[in-house]
Order: structure tokens, then C-alpha cells, then sequence
């Protein structure tokens, strides 16, 4: 069930528009210098690997945020179309925040036609839970029931160097 109506102005399969914001799922149009960049700065994937970055991209549903074909924003999403989806990767770049383009782009993620009817949505925030909440996104219910393998130092171990220079 729907929380929340989706409010942009035009959109087809692959691209939405709000205002001077469009958001594709076009990989071609994705910056993946600026996407790495940005991944490999943040507390959930520090130092990852521009091949990996690429490698998760190939191998997802993406959603690239735009202003004036300028990207300023992703978001992944890990699915096999059918019954679960994994939210990853979201960020917009900090001069576009507070102006409502991730809850625009949630909007989108959460609308888009591949996306719909899944059994299980799940994603991991350790800062955004106030705007997950508002797209209906809740603490687990049961986490006793998930488990999780955690390899911090993964790209270290794949011969990649250490970000902390290590």
C-alpha cells in the first residue's frame, strides 16, 4: 500500500521529471567517475574499487538523478523483480539536499513498473530512517530472523589499497 502519491510531471519507462530534476535508469547516462567518487567516501563502502562500483551498477536497477543533465544523485537497487528488492547506494551530492529530490527519488524507485508487488523490501541507513519511514519502511519486525556475513576489509583483501592507508 501506497503512503505517499508520486507527484512528478511527466515520466515514460525510463525517465521522470519534476521541475528542472529528471531521473533516468538509463546506465548510459550514469557518471560513474562521480558515482564512485562518491561511494568510496562514505561509511558504508569506504575505498570501494571503481570495478566493483562498476560491477554493481552491470548488475542492478539504477536510478541516476539529474539537474540540467548534470547527475547529482543514485540510487541501486539490488532485485530479482519478482518478490524482494534491496535498496542500496542512495545518496544525493550535499549542494542538492534539502531540496526534496531524494524523496523524489524514492518516489520514483519505489513507482517504477519492475518494482511492484514485491513480498519484501529491505535497506540498511545508519542517518535516513526519518525519510525511509515516510515511504513506509520500518525497523525490523523480527531481526532474529535475518543473519548477515560482514567483511570490512574485503578490497584489501582483493589486493585493493586500503583507503585509511593501511
Amino acid at each position: 500500500m501506497l503512503h505517499w502519491r508520486p507527484r512528478w510531471l511527466s515520466f515514460d519507462m525510463n525517465s521522470w521529471t519534476l521541475d528542472t530534476i529528471e531521473i533516468s535508469t538509463d546506465p548510459a547516462c550514469l557518471d560513474v567517475t562521480l558515482i564512485h567518487d562518491f561511494l568510496r567516501r562514505t561509511y558504508w563502502s569506504p575505498g570501494i574499487p571503481r570495478e566493483i562500483v562498476q560491477r554493481g551498477i552491470d548488475q542492478s536497477l539504477c536510478f541516476g538523478v539529474y539537474e540540467q543533465q548534470q547527475q547529482i544523485g543514485f540510487a541501486r537497487v539490488v532485485t530479482d523483480r519478482a518478490t524482494f528488492a534491496y535498496l542500496c547506494d542512495v545518496f544525493v551530492l550535499p549542494d542538492w539536499r534539502g531540496r526534496g529530490v531524494s524523496k523524489f527519488l524514492m518516489e520514483t524507485i519505489l513507482a517504477h513498473p519492475d518494482l511492484q508487488n514485491l513480498r519484501r523490501w529491505m535497506l540498511a541507513t545508519a542517518d535516513a530512517h526519518g525519510l525511509y519511514e515516510q515511504f513506509g519502511f520500518e525497523s525490523l519486525a523480527r531481526p532474529e530472523r535475518l543473519m548477515e556475513i560482514v567483511t570490512p576489509d574485503i578490497y584489501q583483501r582483493l589486493g585493493f589499497p586500503d583507503p585509511r592507508g593501511r
